[in-house]
């Protein structure tokens, strides 16, 4: 766990760019937190939304990357939101406050459903302009677990961590995707039981995106799956570029299937 959270682009992230948090709803205790690095002259940056056990932290390499390219970068953590209107009605209000009237939004999984439901809600006036997804989703329907939303906020802490772990990537897996998965479960074991049911709640309460809603916005979705294909006749990769380590992971992986 400590690779990522000692590592020199971490410690840099967390010393360069400072944390902000921003309260826009009348109660209090909805504060949202945000890295927001680049030229603050770019007035439609791209904007970082996380998967359910993510935090503002998670993206940091991104947020270095996209910089040193010159782009602005705002990644945010969402506050304990129940409802999707509600989290829409926060999100754009948080837009008012840093004074963005457009927006690119890349969202990862739960993320990226409420990007696509900002985009919906605000079709009429349009405060997105392109949207990247990765490994999201548009119908909540998909996790069969519609009859369970409105339980969640009864369970304790403990028990919402086991059905997000149990999402977490199993068997054998490189060096870095092990890193990058014990530093997602670090940032896992910092929400609490609030903030871990309301985003529970907001992935699986009956909704899903109205297409004809965003269909003039640019999409680009990200679906990472080739690596599975390492290996195999089917792979869309150059073998040479494949190192023996990940050969090793594959052959693990479709013994474990066979």
């Amino acid at each position: 766990m400590d690779e990522i959270k000692v590592s020199p682009d971490y410690n840099w992230f967390r010393s360069t760019v400072p944390l902000k948090r921003i309260i826009v709803d009348d109660d209090d205790s909805k504060v949202w937190s945000l890295y927001d690095a680049g030229p603050k002259s770019i007035r439609c940056p791209i904007i970082l939304l996380p998967p359910v056990s993510g935090t503002a932290e998670v993206f940091f390499q991104q947020v270095l990357a996209l910089t040193g390219w010159g782009y602005r970068v705002i990644s945010l953590q969402y506050p304990v939101y129940w409802d999707l209107m509600e989290f829409c009605d926060g999100f754009r209000k948080l837009l008012d406050h840093l004074q963005l009237d457009k927006v690119h939004l890349f969202g990862a999984s739960l993320g990226g459903f409420l990007a696509q439901k900002f985009a919906e809600c605000t079709h009429k006036s349009p405060r997105v302009h392109s949207l990247i997804l990765c490994n999201s989703f548009s119908d909540t329907s998909i996790f069969n677990q519609t009859w369970t939303a409105n339980s969640f906020w009864l369970m304790p802490a403990f028990m919402l961590k086991k059905i997000v772990l149990g999402n977490f990537a199993k068997g054998p897996v490189d060096s870095k995707m092990a890193d990058a998965i014990d530093f997602m479960v670090d940032r896992l074991e910092s929400l609490n039981q609030s903030e871990l049911a309301s985003r529970l709640t907001l992935n699986c309460q009956n909704s899903y995106v109205e297409p004809h809603k965003i269909k003039d916005v640019a999409v680009t979705i990200i679906d990472i799956h080739l690596r599975q294909f390492h290996g195999t006749r089917y792979a869309a990769i150059s073998p040479d570029m494949v190192t023996a380590e990940e050969l090793e992971v594959q052959a693990t992986h479709l013994s474990d299937e066979q």
